[in-house]
């Protein structure tokens, strides 16, 4: 099937896919994250945006990288042009604004020098994103504490856990449970304020710069709820903190409930000034942390079923396994199989799924385990040692330990069937072939055997 025929919704979201494996999370939720893809005709694809300001941003700082994701998609040259789509958020820009210019059907950025125009400092509907809410958090043992404060804060803001601290490495899912919170917190008709770090200090900045801190400091002070995701952006910004702590202390005395998110834990942000860090510790500090396997195919199924996709079993066991630390990485990944499966007419399968992700960053920087790792780590989990899994001995349950070996050194630690059958104590590297090709064999049809692998790399990747 032709690109022409596909949706363009379809090509972007193929395009985000890319986009969110290469981009940093911050910089992906600010500028990407409620983009769509509007038309495509001519050589010329329409990403829609929000707002001029995020329109403006993407050309400039983000085209050769969005251009090469739908070219990808694709498989044509293309050229990418930005439209706003919703003309009620063109003002919620807190840096310079270029003004729309109207068209018979539609609005379209025309960026030209100099006509950058200052705009008050308002108070736009918060950008939440409707797909963060609790009903889609998948909840595990590495999330469970912070799901569990979050649901806590929404049903009694400014009565529980305040502040509420939240933190984790990127795409943990802190900041879907800050957007949770602030969707419910809506739906009760509270009034609240979300905004990342960066969007804060460029406020704050240009409310210094023109004159109308009071209107800055009246906006975020009566805001019933504060969500301020990435604090972590305060370091080396002594203005900024300033003006934080004291908005902080403000909403904190009057009982207003303030959640925060970081990607470090507040004793390891000492660059802030010491009486933040103090205030932030008053409250509940509480940790997320990379999903386990089981956490991460519940994740995977989850999304298949949002997307209304029917994905194989073994095909979600294969993207669990290879994906170890990043919801967002995983998700991505899904989302990139999932497009390419329906824009190239390819079975989604597994052959698909590793054409697909080879050229991740995670697979590329993922740390090959090597061969003594390999031999523990199976020899562990089949309770047969060392010593036998490198023997002679032939009963069932060794075999089949021996040849799991054989797949990994082959598939994860890289190495040929000569080294392999050296490193097992094996004469000929022809078992090595043998051996592979069974678990190939096997593991399509063995439910178990497939979990038994995945296993293994799971101890694997948490040796790495």
């Amino acid at each position: 099937m032709s690109s022409r025929t596909q949706k363009p919704g379809q090509i972007w979201d193929a395009a985000l896919g890319e986009l969110q494996l290469q981009v940093a999370r911050p910089a992906f939720e600010t500028w990407l994250r409620d983009t769509e893809g509007v038309a495509h005709r001519d050589g010329e694809f329409i990403v829609g945006t929000a707002n001029a300001f995020i329109a403006e941003m993407l050309e400039h700082r983000m085209y050769p990288l969005i251009e090469r994701a739908i070219e990808h998609v694709i498989g044509e040259p293309t050229s990418v042009r930005f439209q706003v789509v919703t003309q009620s958020s063109i003002s919620e820009s807190v840096e310079s604004e270029t003004p729309a210019v109207a068209g018979e059907s539609e609005q379209t950025l025309t960026v030209t020098a100099g006509t950058a125009q200052p705009a008050a400092v308002v108070a736009p509907p918060p950008s939440l994103n409707s797909r963060y809410t609790f009903d889609r958090f998948v909840v595990g043992k590495s999330n469970e504490l912070a799901h569990a404060a979050a649901r806590a804060v929404a049903d009694n803001p400014g009565n529980v856990y305040n502040p509420l601290v939240m933190y984790s490495d990127v795409g943990l899912g802190k900041t879907h449970l800050l957007h949770a919170i602030g969707s419910q917190a809506i739906a009760k008709g509270m009034s609240l304020i979300y905004a990342t770090t960066e969007e804060f200090t460029n406020e704050y900045i240009r409310a210094i710069r023109e004159g109308k801190t009071e209107e800055f400091r009246q906006r975020y002070r009566s805001a019933g709820l504060l969500l301020l995701d990435d604090i972590q952006f305060l370091i080396g910004k002594e203005q900024t903190q300033e003006g934080f702590f004291h908005t902080f202390n403000a909403l904190h005395m009057s009982n207003r409930q303030i959640v925060i998110t970081s990607d470090r834990p507040v004793s390891s942000l000492k660059i802030l000034e010491e009486r933040i860090s103090s205030r932030l510790s008053g409250g509940l500090v509480v940790d997320i942390q990379p999903p386990d396997l089981e956490t991460r195919l519940a994740i995977l199924r989850a999304k298949a079923e949002q997307m209304g996709v029917k994905v194989d079993g073994q095909v979600l066991e294969l993207l669990g396994a290879r994906i170890y630390r990043n919801i967002r990485e995983l998700e991505g990944s899904l989302n990139r199989v999932v497009a390419y499966s329906d824009l190239m007419q390819r079975p989604l399968d597994a052959e698909l799924v590793r054409q697909v992700i080879a050229d991740t960053q995670e697979a590329r920087e993922r740390r090959q385990p090597s061969e003594r790792e390999v031999i523990d780590a199976v020899s562990a989990h089949f309770g047969v040692d060392k010593t036998t899994l490198c023997g002679p001995k032939r009963d069932k349950k060794t075999a089949l330990a021996r040849q799991v070996a054989m797949y990994i050194l082959r598939e994860d630690a890289a190495m040929g069937s000569t080294a392999i059958a050296r490193a097992l104590g094996r004469k000929d590297h022809s078992t090595v072939l043998h051996g592979c090709k069974t678990i190939e064999n096997y593991q399509n049809a063995d439910a178990k055997l497939r979990r038994d692998i995945l296993t293994v790399r799971e101890t694997l990747a948490a040796v790495g």
